[in-house]
């Protein structure tokens, strides 16, 4: 999909945001999360991110199409070189480089705040997302065993990690 633009999300983003997020949320195991995401909580959420934990928005015309994060991996401040990201792009426009696009530029943005790697936490029945890791060179270094509990059934997770020096 041609003419992608990146940018940094800004609260007027949070609506759309929320909607891409909240389609996965009722229908896939992308995201363990039952319930959809209320605007209240994206502005907090949103504003736990800053500088070094960006939030960014990709946008087709005028349209968000997707975003992505870099957050926290955990907030002790021992695991401040590393980052957990996050990519979900509109369902109805998967698999035209959108989400390729995104993980390309938090993997820049990342090594450009001096984080040292990357975590992502993916559901082990989202092939593609796993996919897409991949190919950014992340490489499997854990999967927890049906740690996670959506639509009547046990799911693993995958913790992917990628070296950024």
């Amino acid at each position: 999909m041609n003419g992608i633009q990146l940018r940094l999300a800004r609260e007027d983003d949070l609506d759309a945001v929320n909607d891409i997020y909240n389609h996965y949320v009722t229908r896939s195991t992308c995201t363990y999360q039952d319930e959809p995401s209320t605007p209240g909580e994206r502005q907090a959420w949103f504003r736990e991110h800053g500088a070094a934990h960006p939030i960014t928005i990709a946008l087709f015309e005028v349209h968000v199409v997707g975003w992505g994060a870099l957050s926290w991996f955990r907030t002790r401040a021992g695991y401040r070189f590393t980052v957990e990201d996050t990519v979900y792009v509109r369902h109805d426009l998967a698999r035209r480089g959108i989400g390729r696009t995104l993980l390309a530029d938090l993997i820049a943005r990342a090594g450009s705040f001096g984080h040292r790697s990357i975590i992502a936490g993916i559901s082990a029945d989202q092939a593609g997302s796993i996919a897409l890791h991949h190919a950014f060179d992340f490489r499997e270094v854990a999967r927890l065993r049906e740690v996670g509990w959506k639509f009547d059934r046990w799911l693993d997770v995958v913790f992917l990690q990628r070296m950024l020096v």
